[in-house]
Parts: structure tokens; sequence; C-alpha cells
């Protein structure tokens, strides 16, 4: 029975997420109705959620035009050198985003197994700033970094699970 009741709530956990997936910006009520939960449970299982910090935050997906900016995807192939202790301790705190202060905005950092070690995504005015971010980034852990690639992203097709609502538009531009 125990057991049961876990996988139950698990299930429950699932579909709250994929229906917040969906759905975030609307209120509790039409969550619950949506998820067929009341809203008292929907309310409990989003706080839990977000106490196991399984729910990291809620934002917006907008356009990259609304931003005045561009978006890029910076493919990074580490070298051999194991990481030392101050190199994992500026990585993973905030330090990188703010190296030099305003030439990219970083949206995400994912560490990956395949043809490259590490992805970044990030907006930036131009293909010149992120050049010049990689730079610099290179410069500074020149050890960790064997090469990298920069790729701009000319729109998005679909973006955070979301489909483009201006896909019929640029459809002309494929």
């Amino acid at each position: 029975m125990p057991n049961e009741r876990k996988e139950q709530k698990n299930k429950d956990e699932i579909k709250i997420l994929e229906t917040l997936e969906q759905f975030g910006r609307d209120n509790i009520g039409d969550i619950a109705k949506k998820s067929g939960f009341s809203r008292q449970k929907v309310r409990r299982i989003i706080k839990n959620l977000e106490e196991k910090k399984i729910i990291w935050g809620y934002s917006a997906i907008s356009d990259e035009k609304a931003q005045q900016s561009k978006h890029f995807i910076v493919l990074v192939k580490r070298s051999n050198e194991p990481f030392d202790k101050p190199f994992l301790q500026e990585v993973f705190s905030d330090k990188i985003d703010n190296r030099p202060a305003g030439l990219v905005k970083i949206e995400n950092i994912y560490l990956t197994h395949g043809v490259s070690d590490w992805i970044f995504t990030m907006y930036a005015p131009d293909t010149v700033s992120v050049k010049k971010f990689c730079q610099l980034a290179f410069h500074r852990f020149h050890k960790y970094i064997k090469d990298y690639t920069i790729t701009e992203i000319l729109f998005p097709i679909r973006k955070q699970g979301f489909k483009n609502p201006e896909i019929r538009k640029l459809v002309d531009f494929i």
C-alpha cells in the first residue's frame, strides 16, 4: 500500500508539472480544473515541488526582438585537464555571468556528454559580443577549454515546449 501511495503521489506531481509547463500563468483554480485536482491539492503539490527544488522558478517566453538582442548557442569542448576547486567555485557561482559586465546575458549553462561538454545559451546584441565573451573565457580558462563553436539562432520553431506564434510568417524565411 505505501508503494502505491508513493507511486500515485509521483504521478500527481508529474501531472501538475506538465500542467504548469503549459499553463503556468493560469491561476490555481484553472490549474486545478485542468489537472482534475482540488485547489488545495494543487497548492500543496506546487509548494512541495518548490521546497524540493523541482520547480526552480517561473518565466515568460519572449521574442528576441523584444529584448533587442540575438540568441546564441556556444558549444564548448573541454580539455582533459581536471578541474581544480577555484575553477569549480567560479563556474558554479554567479561570477561567470558578470564577466565582463553587460557583454552577454547568459540564459542557460548545461554540462553535457557527447560532442560538446558544455552548452551555453545567451543573448547578445551581435556576434562580435559573443566572440569577445568567448575569447575572454578562453583566455581565462584556457587550460580547461579545448575549443568552442558559436551558433546564432535565426528563430525558434519551439521554445520551452511552445510553438512560435509567428511561425507562419517565418516559413517564407526557410
